[in-house]
């Protein structure tokens, strides 16, 4: 799209019909003192008519002058709008792919899928959601491992996500070193909100870090934690009797999110735990005011240049050489 940064110069446009308007006429009794004035004088005593292109030359002239006029007011061609990074949150995922998370306990659009899948499903359109946030990604099991580091390439991170498999990262549940690794990729970083969000249907059974130690040590570097435990309820069987499926701590959890100024969620469904990352989205909210720019190019050149060239063509048309020359 075209844009002209100084569109106020159009007043200038009728200046040169004003001057021929209101302007007194020149006294022709004063001759004209030209270098050329001699050249002029002497082709008119030799009785020669010269081919001047009467209409031609005063319609250039005038388009030269709209051309002076466009180029002065600067247009532009806009771009398409540029989303600008915004120095949101800096936002890590940790997300439990223990054995239990197998669990085919849930379900998606009438589906049964198992809770691994509902958690990909629904953290998905929360990642997507974190605009101007840098968002991580941590998968923990046995151990805890960094599965995406903090960017604001919010798809890849959430294809990650996508791409994750129970068991991944083993069989049990470290919840301490999950959060002692945040901690670590969070201490350095230059945003003043650093939160991790913390997802589990079970009990810390592995790992070297103690989830009350670790919760310790985010605290003191300002990372704020959101604990959600998911699933661990029970369910029944043609009704006559329950499976008891995996405890959560809960009383872990939550004291983690206290001790670090978060707080903690209790999902038993997908439709639960889609209430509880809208709910974190009101908590932890992403900068609705982002900055975009819209890249321009300057135009003027164009039809200054086209200037120009018309002015040099009108003066030469009056050289004596550019002129056809006939006998009277």
């Amino acid at each position: 799209m075209i844009q002209l940064l100084w569109p106020w110069l159009l007043a200038a446009l009728p200046f040169p019909w004003f001057m021929l308007r209101w302007m007194p006429a020149m006294d022709s009794g004063q001759p004209i003192r030209l270098p050329i004035y001699g050249e002029l004088s002497q082709a008119a005593a030799a009785g020669t008519h010269t081919r001047r292109m009467p209409g031609l030359r005063p319609f250039i002239a005038g388009l030269i002058w709209v051309l002076l006029v466009a180029a002065a007011c600067r247009p532009v061609w806009l771009g398409d709008p540029i989303q600008l990074p915004t120095s949101g949150r800096d936002l890590m995922l940790a997300v439990d792919v223990s054995g239990s998370m197998e669990e085919a306990d849930m379900e998606i659009a009438g589906q049964r899928v198992n809770r691994l899948k509902a958690v990909q499903a629904v953290a998905t359109d929360f990642i997507e959601r974190r605009i101007g946030d840098r968002v991580g990604l941590i998968l923990f099991g046995d151990r805890a491992y960094v599965y995406s580091p903090l960017s604001l390439d919010r798809d890849t991170v959430a294809t990650l996500l996508g791409d994750a498999l129970v068991g991944l990262a083993g069989q049990k549940t470290a919840i301490g070193d999950a959060i002692g690794l945040a901690a670590k990729r969070l201490q350095d970083s230059p945003s003043d909100e650093r939160v991790l969000v913390l997802l589990t249907d079970g009990v810390n059974t592995a790992g070297e870090l103690d989830p009350d130690k670790a919760a310790e040590l985010a605290a003191t570097l300002g990372i704020r934690i959101h604990t959600i435990g998911f699933g661990g309820g029970s369910r029944s069987l043609s009704g006559f009797f329950q499976i008891q499926q995996a405890q959560i701590d809960e009383r872990q959890l939550q004291q983690i999110a206290e001790q670090t100024g978060g707080r903690y969620f209790r999902a038993r469904d997908t439709a639960e735990l889609v209430a509880i990352y809208q709910l974190l989205d009101d908590i932890e909210p992403v900068e609705v005011d982002a900055l975009s720019v819209r890249p321009q190019d300057e135009l003027y050149p164009w039809p200054l240049a086209a200037a120009g060239l018309l002015a040099v063509f009108l003066v030469m048309s009056a050289h004596p050489w550019w002129r056809r020359e006939t006998p009277a």
